[in-house]
């Protein structure tokens, strides 16, 4: 029997809806994240997972039972969540032999891609600060400080994880008005500062506007632990992750660079010019 014959077909519209959403896309749809509170997690890392989904709607699936699995040793329990949930993204808290723990981390084609596991030091919770957040949804600006996220792979591994999971949702325009929510990640001494801010726009006296920052929470201090790959050739499997299709690569333009700043030059090509036949000012000195 062909293969293509044992293809279990939909038989409803919304089979068929649904298995349209997981098709292979030239623009990937927008990541979804589960969050997944394990057997013995405290009330510290229970508040870290609903503060992260809070930041996360409506993008988040928060799991409120308790679930009995070790990310780094179990890991089809994680690829069964994310089949069931449709979920590329994935953060997991416990409390144990090594306390206030999380572990972030993606999946590929359902199957773990790669997971970092971090510990929480300092927490400050959403509920902690008495002041007004930001709308649901709204699209979070992220900064990134810090000698290590350019230069330590692990570190770079981290940025690109935590890129993914707090990005949102991918737009071709920003508005000045609308952008008003910070995630700000800081690398310093072996730690990791995690700091969400409201940006403010104050008059100036000029027609750009005056900006203040104004923490809203959540915060955190984390420290790195340990990380893991896919262990089938992890590298040759993280660049077959982020390659990109051919029909979406620009198309390369003759006779056109662009400047570091984003300013376009282009090269014309002329036939040499006759430089004695070129008409000038006529002035009486110039006169033969």
């Amino acid at each position: 029997m062909d293969f293509l014959d044992r293809v279990v077909k939909p038989k409803t519209k919304r089979a068929k809806r649904f298995l349209e959403k997981r098709e292979p896309k030239l623009s990937e749809n927008i990541k979804n994240a589960m969050l997944i509170k394990g057997g013995n997690a405290n009330s510290m890392v229970t508040q870290v997972l609903k503060d992260v989904c809070a930041l996360k709607k409506p993008y988040g699936v928060l799991y409120k039972k308790k679930n009995i699995t070790r990310p780094f040793e179990d890991q089809t329990s994680l690829e069964f969540f994310s089949k069931k949930s449709n979920c590329s993204l994935f953060m997991f808290g416990s409390h144990n032999k090594r306390p206030n723990n999380l572990v972030i981390g993606r999946m590929y084609d359902y199957h773990v891609l790669d997971m970092i596991e971090l510990g929480i030091e300092m927490f400050v919770s959403l509920k902690d600060i008495k002041n007004s957040k930001c709308p649901e949804g709204t699209k979070p600006m992220l900064i990134f400080a810090g000698y290590d996220f350019d230069v330590t792979e692990d570190y770079r591994r981290l940025k690109s994880l935590l890129i993914d999971f707090f990005r949102g949702p991918t737009v071709p325009n920003i508005r000045l008005a609308g952008v008003e929510y910070v995630l700000h990640f800081t690398a310093l001494n072996g730690k990791i500062y995690f700091r969400s801010h409201k940006l403010l726009l104050k008059k100036s006296g000029c027609r750009t506007p005056r900006i203040e920052l104004e923490e809203i929470g959540l915060s955190l201090d984390l420290v790195l632990r340990s990380k893991h790959l896919a262990p089938l050739a992890s590298d040759d499997l993280y660049k077959l992750s982020v390659k990109m299709p051919k029909v979406l690569k620009p198309k390369k333009k003759k006779n056109v660079s662009h400047h570091t700043f984003g300013t376009t030059y282009g090269r014309i090509h002329m036939q040499k010019q006759d430089l004695s036949k070129l008409q000038t000012r006529k002035m009486k000195g110039l006169k033969k």
